[in-house]
């Protein structure tokens, strides 16, 4: 063992004993979380508008503060943006992450001080976390490759704006400066199809250890390693036994990736977003991330089936149940309040907390009042999947709600890796798994309402070619799983 892995086994040591102590003492680490937030930011002019000099319980602050997306904080953001201090917090910013918006283009979210160490500490205590359960330190002497966006920064009236990725890479570690890849110079590359094929070309002949990135485009660069080499990349990246991924759920590429690989490796699984870094896998036993209750973030959650009524009641982490769809709701030391992510979490653990991401509650099939989730179509697609020889590159669900004959159905847009012998009998497995999971799904097949899926082949590469035509290859974009209307789906049957 080297010197190097030596040491990263004692600080993977000191950093779970002092996980410990928070994880294991949730209730009291959230409530000290929510008042250093509110006394902290309130001399602010979001603190004074809500009155925080008043606010000393979480029923006060629920009160004061309403529920907020994007577009709702938006006319306190637009001040920060223009560079007056103190508004949503105390200061400027340090940097703005910035994102794509729905309704108003750009989104600008802050990064503060205060926030951003804990993007970097949260990522370095997943694989710390790794390390003290497997015991496995030797990877920290391979070399390491992020997939991720340019760290080319611009600047908007003082205050530095990127990606969170190209930020974040402002900001690795010296000691992981020797082993990280690809080079700056390839880092910067904006267009990602170029940018990818550079990293092949720096990185085929590397002894690789760890690759990091969101499962689709990870996808595309072992592809074309594959192709360059015409090997395996497992056989190409001999000590390549660790895969750290985020953003989406990794188990509908799996099967793809592990072929590519010609092996399997460990995972963990990350839950980072520009607005906060909310937790990440801790074990390789337990199912679930490890909710980050000690990162400056306070939590609250609302049941998703209940989040558009008129007042849906707000729990904080002491109040939460098992297998519930919730809605996330986040107050931050970057200055977020009451704020709606657009994510559902459910949780797997009590004790500590441990979540899995289940959707976007935007991102959902309810055409019929079914309410169909990105959790219930990717469980179903890997229930079918399971011991056979389908493959699938990637996917999309849309309802059809005016078919030009018989009932309506739910739509999946699938680009396989291999098909299955019988498209026909496929879709009918995965619609036997949707009605297992879903009872609104099953009533309404039932009660002819909907007939079973109907599943539409997708040429190879026709979701990147999609993902570029909209200007979202690469990086941290993602493919949303479901939507209730036909925007993607009309596209793709264009394409």
């Amino acid at each position: 063992m080297t010197l190097k892995a030596f040491a990263a086994k004692l600080f993977a040591k000191r950093i779970h004993d002092t996980t410990q102590k928070w994880a294991t003492n949730p209730v009291v680490t959230q409530q000290r979380v929510f008042q250093q937030l509110v006394s902290t930011a309130k001399e602010t002019q979001f603190g004074k508008d809500h009155n925080f000099n008043n606010i000393k319980t979480f029923q006060e602050f629920a009160k004061q503060v309403p529920v907020r997306d994007y577009e709702q904080l938006k006319p306190y953001v637009d001040r920060v943006v223009k560079g007056e201090e103190n508004i949503l917090w105390k200061g400027k910013p340090l940097y703005f992450a910035k994102t794509s918006g729905t309704t108003s283009g750009a989104k600008y979210i802050p990064l503060t001080k205060e926030s951003m160490p804990f993007h970097i500490q949260a990522a370095r205590n997943a694989i710390l976390s790794y390390v003290h359960e497997t015991g496995k330190a030797d990877f920290v002497d391979g070399k390491m490759i992020f997939l991720q966006g340019s760290p080319v920064l611009e600047e908007k009236n003082g205050i530095q704006l990127g990606r969170l990725s190209g930020i974040v890479a402002h900001f690795v570690p010296k000691y992981l400066q020797k082993n990280r890849m690809p080079s700056w110079e390839t880092n910067c590359i904006e267009d990602w199809e170029t940018k990818v094929n550079a990293i092949v070309e720096e990185t085929i002949n590397e002894d690789m250890s760890v690759i990091s990135g969101i499962p689709s485009w990870v996808q595309m660069y072992f592809e074309k390693l594959k192709e360059k080499a015409n090997k395996p990349v497992g056989e190409i990246f001999k000590n390549f036994n660790l895969f750290i991924y985020g953003g989406v759920n990794f188990e509908p590429y799996r099967a793809k990736f592990e072929n590519l690989l010609g092996r399997k490796v460990d995972a963990i699984e990350l839950f980072p977003a520009s607005e906060g870094f909310f937790a990440y896998q801790d074990s390789q036993k337990e199912k679930g991330m490890l909710l980050l209750l000690n990162s400056g973030i306070f939590y609250e959650f609302i049941k998703a089936d209940e989040f558009y009524t008129e007042n849906p009641k707000r729990l904080t982490i002491g109040e939460v149940e098992l297998n519930v769809n919730y809605v996330l709701i986040i107050s931050t030391n970057a200055g977020l309040w009451a704020y709606n992510i657009g994510d559902t979490v459910q949780f797997t653990s009590l004790k500590p907390y441990r979540v899995i991401v289940s959707g976007r509650i935007k991102h959902f099939i309810s055409a019929f009042g079914e309410h169909v989730i990105a959790k219930e179509v990717e469980g179903a697609l890997q229930e079918a999947t399971e011991s056979t020889d389908v493959r699938i590159n990637e996917f999309t669900v849309a309802p059809q709600i005016n078919p030009t004959s018989g009932l309506p159905f739910h739509e999946w847009f699938i680009e396989f890796e291999n098909e299955p012998n019988n498209l026909e009998d496929f879709a009918l497995q995965i619609d036997a798994a949707m009605r297992k999971q879903n009872i609104y799904y099953d009533d309404l097949i039932v009660g002819k309402v909907l007939r079973t899926l109907v599943i539409t082949k997708v040429v190879k590469n026709g979701f990147q070619e999609y993902m570029k035509s909209i200007g979202k290859l690469g990086g941290q974009n993602k493919l949303p799983r479901l939507s209730d209307n036909r925007a993607i789906a009309d596209k793709l049957i264009r394409a």
